[in-house]
């Protein structure tokens, strides 16, 4: 039976914020368990004592049942921590999207989340623990056709990001009679595999966009110029939170503060909001 602290973490895949968040959870003391859904792709974990790695794909429900017993069983029916950090990245203009592709897209970054806190809520509550999402700037800003820039975006993936914090904020205040805190972490650039995945980016050939096609791929391939802070500073200043019992919401990553600052800013006209927002996307060159 651990006796430990424990943790589990969704997303774990090498090169990634979940694979930083568990190593350094590991080394604050936390018995860690260490999830994705191709174990085979967290190799940097494999060797780390007092760490579990399971077989979890956020969308089904056998996976997640398997979960829940698995770490059940371990810990005697408690866990500490539940950090829904899995998601899955994407860029596209909202005309060309394929409906059947944002559907996926909701199931991961919006459905799966709630699934996993039902799930294990029976296990946070014993332990009076907290259930943390990691979130995206992406919800408060509106870059066109993006998936996720340093400075926000726009479209099917905000929207499943910015949902999935409506539903923390509610869930902050329905587990509190019983114990849970939650923790929603707004995050901004940080250095990931995740603009490895679109090298073959290609927009649809009757894209009213297509003539900035180079533009859009560039951005989904990080190739923005905007500098990300590194995922080690990152995941140390959210497990300094998680440690601390921080409840709420917070900022991390690179303009992640900025944005937060321009939330606060009232003033400012949305014209001028959406002149920074457009910035070197190409929609000043199709309207000409």
């Amino acid at each position: 039976m651990i006796s430990k602290k424990t943790v589990l973490i969704t997303g774990c895949s090498d090169g990634g914020i979940g694979s930083a968040l568990a190593q350094l959870f590991h080394q604050r003391g936390y018995h860690v368990f260490a999830t994705a859904r191709d174990t085979t792709k967290m190799s940097a974990l494999k060797e780390l004592s007092d760490l579990t790695q399971l077989t979890l794909d956020v969308v089904k429900s056998s996976d997640i049942q398997a979960a829940v017993e698995q770490v059940s069983q371990r810990t005697g029916g408690k866990l500490d921590c539940l950090v829904n950090n899995a998601g899955r990245n994407h860029f596209m203009p909202i005309l060309d999207e394929d409906l059947d592709l944002v559907k996926d897209l909701f199931q991961i970054n919006f459905y799966g989340p709630i699934a996993l806190t039902q799930a294990f809520a029976p296990l946070l509550i014993p332990a009076k623990g907290m259930a943390v999402y990691i979130t995206t700037i992406s919800g408060y800003l509106n870059v066109p056709y993006m998936g996720k820039t340093d400075f926000g975006t726009l479209g099917t993936y905000a929207a499943s990001k910015r949902s999935l914090e409506i539903v923390a904020d509610t869930l902050r205040l329905e587990l509190a009679p019983f114990g849970v805190d939650v923790l929603e972490v707004v995050t901004g650039g940080v250095k990931t595999q995740g603009q490895t995945y679109f090298g073959d980016f290609k927009l649809p050939p009757d894209s009213l966009y297509k003539s900035q096609e180079a533009v859009i791929a560039g951005r989904a391939q990080g190739r923005d110029g905007f500098p990300r802070i590194e995922a080690e500073d990152y995941a140390t200043t959210v497990v300094d939170e998680i440690d601390k019992r921080t409840t709420g919401r917070i900022w991390c990553g690179n303009n992640a503060d900025a944005v937060r600052l321009s939330m606060t800013a009232t003033a400012v006209p949305q014209s001028v909001m959406d002149a920074g927002a457009v910035m070197g996307c190409g929609l000043d060159a199709l309207g000409k």
